[in-house]
């Protein structure tokens, strides 16, 4: 999962509004997918896999097709894209593509540290 000025571009928080469904406590994964997706099946079982392991994080799977505000809103352009948020519903990393597990865990780190520890 790469940083691309998430924090800068997103600006605002997502909340249960946007997703359609409540934040984790601690992070909440965000991933959108559309039914004829392959590697968005991959993706959700990697996501689930890693928010079943740490306590107070959630997973969120939306379809693409049926929230194209929140798609165009959210610049996403291929699926599965994913997004880390913090507690708060911010964005803290992003991504594109089916991720490898020891990457969404430690973009989940990230998520995970409170403001002060990050740089």
């Amino acid at each position: 999962m790469v940083r691309d000025g998430a924090e800068e571009r997103y600006g605002r928080a997502l909340g249960p509004g946007d997703l359609g469904a409540d934040l984790g406590e601690r992070a909440t994964l965000v991933q959108f997918s559309t039914a004829f997706c392959q590697p968005c099946r991959a993706t959700r079982r990697t996501l689930a896999d890693v928010a079943d392991m740490v306590a107070g994080v959630a997973h969120v799977e939306i379809d693409a097709e049926r929230n194209l505000p929140l798609v165009r809103d959210l610049g996403v352009t291929a699926t599965p894209t994913v997004f880390v948020l913090d507690a708060a519903g911010r964005v803290v990393r992003r991504a594109a593509g089916q991720p490898r597990r020891v990457d969404v865990i430690a973009a989940l780190g990230r998520a995970l540290e409170t403001p002060a520890d990050r740089p």
